[in-house]
């Protein structure tokens, strides 16, 4: 055989060999351990690409509430967490990242995302010895009553009528109140927005806890200054706030 015969069954002897690495260890040419998008199960994964943007890195907060808030995941509970997920909020920017609602993930990885928030940064007990309101109202707020209440316990912060403050941004602009729900209102009124400094309905002075009609009938109010155009497709919203 010729020189050109020999290095030829070299040739291809080499190639069969990689090969033949290749498929043991799953690689035939690319990666065939890289997992397609809907098969992805790892948390961390899910949560970077579908709610970091919004919820901040290690849910610490952004344009969007912080879920590695204790006191947020001790009053909603993991039901109103995966609605949300699933089938966002209506009337707000949350949106729905089911497959069965317009988004890209299947149901085993909305029950990943839910999981594994409650997983990583709820804090079981840490409620105890409180009273903490209902996460959904359980009656008709009065807005009237409202007022008093705002003036009572929000603005110090936020600021006569809610128009914004030293402490507080503005809460009573259509702005704002368009891309928020009524329940949404009552989970921030409730769970506070800890990464703002926005307290929980304990308040910061020991004894001024806000009641459960205390907190309804906030929220009637402060829904009741929305425009007219957007005030029924907030108010109807019944999802948890993520």
């Amino acid at each position: 055989m010729n020189s050109f015969g020999h290095l030829y069954l070299l040739t291809v002897a080499s190639a069969l060999l990689l090969t033949g690495c290749n498929l043991a260890h799953g690689k035939p040419g690319q990666d065939s351990e890289t997992v397609a998008p809907n098969e992805t199960t790892d948390f961390a994964t899910l949560y970077a690409q579908n709610c970091a943007g919004c919820h901040g890195a290690e849910g610490r907060g952004g344009a969007a509430r912080a879920l590695a808030d204790p006191v947020y995941l001790a009053i909603a509970d993991e039901v109103a967490i995966q609605k949300a997920t699933a089938s966002g909020i209506r009337g707000t920017a949350m949106p729905g990242f089911a497959q069965n609602a317009g988004g890209m993930l299947t149901n085993k990885q909305i029950d990943v995302i839910t999981n594994g928030i409650r997983s990583h940064w709820s804090k079981p007990g840490i409620l105890v010895g409180s009273k903490p309101p209902s996460y959904f109202a359980k009656s008709v707020g009065n807005a009237g009553q409202g007022a008093i209440v705002f003036k009572t316990y929000c603005e110090s912060c936020h600021g006569p009528d809610g128009r914004g403050g030293t402490k507080g941004s503005a809460v009573t602009n259509d702005v704002f109140l368009a891309l928020v729900s009524d329940q949404s209102l009552r989970t921030v009124v409730i769970a506070g927005r800890p990464e703002l400094g926005a307290p929980d309905w304990r308040g910061d002075v020991p004894g001024k806890s806000m009641s459960e009609q205390d907190i309804t009938d906030v929220v009637a109010w402060l829904a009741s200054q929305r425009a007219a155009e957007t005030r029924q497709t907030n108010t109807t919203s019944n999802y948890a706030q993520r």
